[in-house]
């Protein structure tokens, strides 16, 4: 057998101490002393292949001869262990000096170290090359310039060099792909998926074509053609991969198909720790928290070990429904297996820490972190804006540009919030006008609306309306409902009712809208308007989201509804409800009846206000925690005026903190007060 043929089964089988036996052998014998460029060349290669780079440049630069077979073995080596600097350097030295130009098997290992390194502009040249020399033309030198160009961000290039070619394999197909989903850029995602679906040689794909058309899909939110790509990929056989099957769920959970996306999961015969968590965390994407929760046990019955990506899902999953509990239960587990230190897991028990009303907790988590990336920064920020704590939000943000950290489009919504809370007209304006521009960040909706929010707070009002029509953007139903609840505040009954009637317009069965129509002209004691809206309400079918509020008491949640009576305690709660009230009334409380129907006596209104879900959430707490405990109720809709106004006198008649998140924002009402100062 010749040499060169047992060197290259040696690199294959990567036995590198056979193939110095070899190399001794070919010295001792006085065959490598000859100009044997062949036999060089693979021991160069057996070295570089088993991971001795320094024996291979050794035997490398000792070569009175080499041609680009040489050059290129070094360099694969290089590229192989991640020097890939050192190829670009190599290159650079093989045609400036040794006078060699590179073929189309060396070419596309120094455009692959390029993209790599980052470095476009010897990429650029290498393309050059490539047109002048005909390389363009083979594909690995097609592909290894479509991925320059994606790494590069230079995605118009690498889109022309698709469009250019006649035909194209998959591989350029998954670089481009790759690339603008990297760069967000969907839109033209989208055309290349077409492309490729219109070639109709699904059997050419491989797993990474179909993660990144599945990622395309879920990003788009492209259901009917996800469809399409999977009942492609059953006919393949494609969907039995793992990372293919974890894709898919992915795709199906960001396209709200909980349904789908959990056949596929009980379909794969194989799973592991990525599919798992895919699935949990299309769950919580979908805001079936419960089921997320509940998947874990199954994935710990399999003893399937979770990933600081499945841990982020789970306390994500708990922030949902404020499991304050099954919350702590996992940060004492990741503390245990020393995942708290990983940033992805304390951002996300932060933001757990929060949403379960600690926001003290979630500040020390935030302290604690060894490394903080700009996500923390905006969580906290957003965080303490959340809980009504503007002076604390705008001082984490100073703190953020003292340390120099680049704020990021979220940032400036957690800032222009916490402006809001403390009525900075003028500063909002600042960071919306020049620091975001400074920043290299044009504003958004959620930046302009938060501005909206400002004016309003600020009883602006009609400034709140003209920033509206004066803005060119496509203003959604959260902006003016923003106006619409502070012209419900302020009392602007004029102003609210024509920002009604556009709400209409652009969403013409919104529930929330409606509500707060209802409520204004209620309060403006225009019976004949309450009657309309709720006539209205009727005809459209537009049904009130029945109002719940829950608290967890030792790990267990009890849920509450108005009027409730299915609790197992619900006599002893209504006569707690019915004892505070009457004590609170001392302190000068007077139930706001205002918004209840006008034609039922005043007795029957207060009976209905008594026991609304928070108050009985409220009373429960109190009854089963301890005296100097904090309580926390949580509610899916906005918190009535009267259980606000109820709530003020019942901490300061309790001398307790009580935490209550609606669907707006946090109300921390201590000694009578509330954090949000009655505007919510």
């Amino acid at each position: 057998m010749e040499i060169r043929k047992i060197l290259k089964a040696l690199s294959e089988a990567k036995n590198l101490k056979f193939g110095k036996i070899i190399h001794a052998h070919l010295v001792i014998t006085n065959q490598i002393s000859r100009n044997r460029v062949i036999e060089k060349n693979s021991l160069i290669h057996l070295y570089s292949k088993c991971g001795d780079l320094s024996s291979a440049r050794i035997l490398f630069d000792k070569m009175r001869k080499r041609n680009v077979v040489s050059w290129g073995s070094m360099m694969s080596g290089y590229l192989q262990h991640g020097y890939t600097q050192e190829v670009v350097e190599l290159c650079k030295h093989m045609v400036k000096v040794e006078k060699l130009s590179p073929n189309k098997y060396v070419l596309p290992m120094v455009l692959s170290s390029c993209s790599n390194c980052g470095f476009l502009d010897e990429g650029q040249q290498c393309h050059g090359y490539a047109l002048k020399s005909g390389l363009i033309f083979h594909q690995y030198v097609k592909n290894a310039l479509v991925y320059l160009y994606t790494m590069c961000s230079h995605l118009n290039c690498a889109m022309w060099i698709l469009d250019s070619s006649p035909r194209s394999d998959i591989c350029t197909y998954n670089s481009v792909l790759n690339g603008l989903l990297a760069q967000g850029d969907l839109t033209e995602a989208w055309c290349v998926l077409r492309m490729l679906i219109e070639e109709e040689e699904c059997d050419r794909w491989d797993g990474v074509t179909c993660v990144n058309v599945f990622g395309v899909c879920g990003h788009l939110k492209d259901l009917i053609l996800g469809r399409q790509v999977h009942g492609r990929l059953l006919k393949i056989g494609l969907d039995r991969d793992l990372f293919v099957g974890s894709a898919t769920i992915d795709m199906y959970g960001k396209c709200g198909e909980v349904s789908s996306m959990r056949k596929v999961f009980d379909g794969l015969k194989a799973k592991n720790e990525v599919t798992w968590t895919a699935t949990l965390t299309a769950y919580s994407q979908n805001e079936c928290f419960e089921e997320a929760l509940k998947l874990f046990l199954e994935m710990g019955r399999e003893n399937v070990v979770p990933n600081e990506y499945t841990f982020a899902v789970l306390l994500n999953s708990c922030a949902g429904v404020s499991a304050l509990g099954y919350g702590n239960s996992l940060h004492a587990r990741v503390e245990k297996i020393g995942l708290k230190s990983d940033i992805v897991v304390g951002n996300a028990l932060i933001y757990m820490s929060s949403k379960c009303g600690l926001i003290e907790d979630a500040h020390i988590l935030f302290r604690s972190m060894l490394y903080r990336d700009v996500i923390s920064w905006n969580l906290m920020i957003t965080c303490y804006s959340y809980h009504g704590l503007g002076m604390e939000a705008l001082d984490v943000f100073q703190q953020m540009l003292i340390e120099r950290k680049q704020p990021s489009y979220v940032t400036f919504v957690g800032v222009l919030s916490a402006c809001g809370l403390l009525g900075r007209v003028d500063e909002g304006f600042y960071y919306l006008n020049h620091m975001m521009r400074e920043c290299g960040i044009e504003p958004g909706l959620e930046h302009y609306t938060c501005i909206v929010g400002l004016l309003g707070r600020a009883r602006r009002l009609d400034e709140a309306e003209n920033f509206i029509r004066s803005n060119p953007i496509r203003w959604d139903v959260i902006a003016w409902r923003t106006l619409l609840n502070a012209c419900l505040v302020h009392q602007n009954y004029g102003l609210g009712k024509k920002v009604a009637d556009i709400l209409l317009q652009i969403s013409p069965n919104d529930s929330g809208t409606c509500i707060l129509m209802s409520n204004m002209h209620a309060k403006a004691k225009r019976w004949d308007k309450v009657s309309e809206v709720r006539k209205l309400m009727r005809e459209r079918n537009i049904k009130k989201e029945p109002g719940l509020s829950w608290t967890e008491i030792r790990n267990d949640t009890h849920v509450f509804v108005a009027d409730d009576n299915k609790h197992v305690e619900s006599v002893q709660i209504r006569e707690k409800v019915k004892k505070l009230l009457a004590e609170i009334r001392t302190l000068g409380y007077v139930p706001y009846i205002v918004t209840e129907l006008h034609d039922v006596e005043e007795e029957q209104k207060e009976d209905w206000l008594s026991y609304h879900s928070e108050k009985l959430a409220i009373a429960y707490a109190l009854m089963k925690t301890p005296p100097d405990a904090p309580i926390r109720v949580m509610k899916n809709l906005r918190m009535c005026d009267d259980c606000h106004s109820a709530t003020k006198y019942i901490s300061k008649l309790t001398n307790r903190t009580i935490i209550v998140r609606d669907v707006n924002r946090f109300h921390h009402f201590r000694d009578g007060f509330c954090s949000c100062t009655d505007y919510w």
